[in-house]
C-alpha cells in the first residue's frame, strides 16, 4: 500500500535548493512508458493499425509518453524530428537513456552521452523534450563511486532535465535527496511490488521535473519470470492509484511540471489506468 508520507514532502519543502522553482500551477501529464506494442491492438489501437500510425493515435488522448526505444540504441536526430511532427502542440516526451549510460558504465560513456545530447536537440527546440529518464539497474547501490558517476551524468548533460529512477533501497535517504537536489536530478518516485530491497512509494521533489512510474504490483512475476512483460502485467484498481493522489498533488505544488507514466503495459492495462488517473483529476480528486 502506497503511504504518502508528510513529514518528508515538509522536509524536502522547506529545503532551500528546491524553494526556488516552487510554481503557483504545475502542469500534470498522463501517459504510458511506451505507445508502440503490438499487443495493444485490439486493446486500445484498431486491429490492423500500422506501427506508423501508432504515436498520432495515441496523442489524440494523451499529452506525453516515454520513448524506450532509446534505451536499445542511440536515437537518431531525424527520427526524433519526425516523431515530434506526428504528435500535436504541447505534446511532451520523455527519453529514456541509452543503456551504456545507465547499465553499462564503461569507456564509452563521454562519447555516447554527446551523440545521446546531440540526437535530442530536435525535441529541444521544438520545447517537447520534457525529461531523460536514467534508469538504474537493481545492482546500482548508493556508495560513492555511484554518487560521483550521477554527478558526472549531470555534468555530461548540463542542459537536460535528468530524472533518475533507483531500483534498490539503499538510494532512499534524505542525504541522497539533498544530493539530487544540489545536482538538479528528479528523483523518479516509484509503484512498484512491496518487496525487500525495492525503494517503495517515497515522494521527493527534487527538481523543477517531477517524475512518476506506474509498474505495477504483481509480486510474483518480479524476479521470477520467463518474459520480461510478466513483471509489468498487472492492473490497478481506482482504490489504488487514489493512494497515490496526496503525493501527485504535493509535487504538483514543488514542480513545474509533474510527468506520471504507467509501465504496467501488458495488454494495454497502462492505457486503462493512465485514463482513470485523468478521470479521477478531472473529477477534483486532487
Amino acid at each position: 500500500m502506497t503511504v504518502f508520507d508528510p513529514f518528508l514532502a515538509s522536509a524536502s519543502a522547506n529545503k532551500p535548493s528546491t524553494s526556488n522553482f516552487r510554481p503557483p500551477t504545475a502542469a500534470i501529464y498522463i501517459g504510458t512508458s511506451g505507445y508502440s506494442y503490438r499487443d495493444w491492438q485490439g486493446y486500445f489501437y484498431p486491429r490492423g493499425l500500422a506501427a506508423k500510425d501508432m504515436l498520432p493515435y495515441y496523442a489524440r488522448e494523451f499529452n506525453f509518453t516515454e520513448i524506450n526505444s532509446s534505451y536499445y540504441a542511440l536515437p537518431r536526430p531525424r527520427n526524433l524530428e519526425q516523431m515530434a511532427r506526428k504528435v500535436p502542440e504541447g505534446f511532451i516526451f520523455a527519453v529514456k537513456a541509452y543503456r551504456t549510460l545507465t547499465h553499462d558504465r564503461g569507456e564509452s560513456v563521454t562519447d555516447d552521452s554527446k551523440q545521446f545530447r546531440q540526437a535530442l536537440q530536435p525535441l529541444v527546440d521544438q520545447g517537447r523534450l520534457g525529461a531523460v529518464l536514467l534508469q538504474f539497474p537493481y545492482s546500482f547501490h548508493n556508495n560513492q563511486a555511484n554518487r560521483e558517476y550521477l554527478a558526472r551524468l549531470r555534468e555530461l548533460l548540463p542542459d537536460l532535465p535528468l530524472v533518475v529512477e533507483f531500483r534498490h533501497a539503499g538510494w532512499v535517504h534524505d542525504a541522497v535527496r539533498d544530493f539530487l537536489a544540489r545536482n538538479e536530478l528528479a528523483y523518479t518516485c516509484v509503484d512498484e511490488p512491496d518487496l525487500p530491497g525495492l525503494p517503495g512509494p517515497v515522494v521527493y521533489c527534487t527538481a523543477p521535473v517531477a517524475y512518476v512510474r506506474f509498474h505495477g504490483r504483481n509480486a510474483a512475476k518480479w524476479w521470477r519470470h520467463e518474459e520480461a512483460y510478466e513483471r509489468y502485467d498487472y492492473l490497478y484498481t481506482e482504490a489504488e492509484l487514489k493512494e497515490w493522489l496526496p503525493g501527485i498533488a504535493y509535487l504538483a505544488g514543488q514542480a513545474r511540471q509533474v510527468f506520471v507514466a504507467f509501465n504496467n503495459h501488458y495488454h494495454s492495462q497502462a492505457v486503462t489506468n493512465a485514463r482513470m488517473l485523468k478521470e479521477l483529476l478531472a473529477a477534483g480528486q486532487l
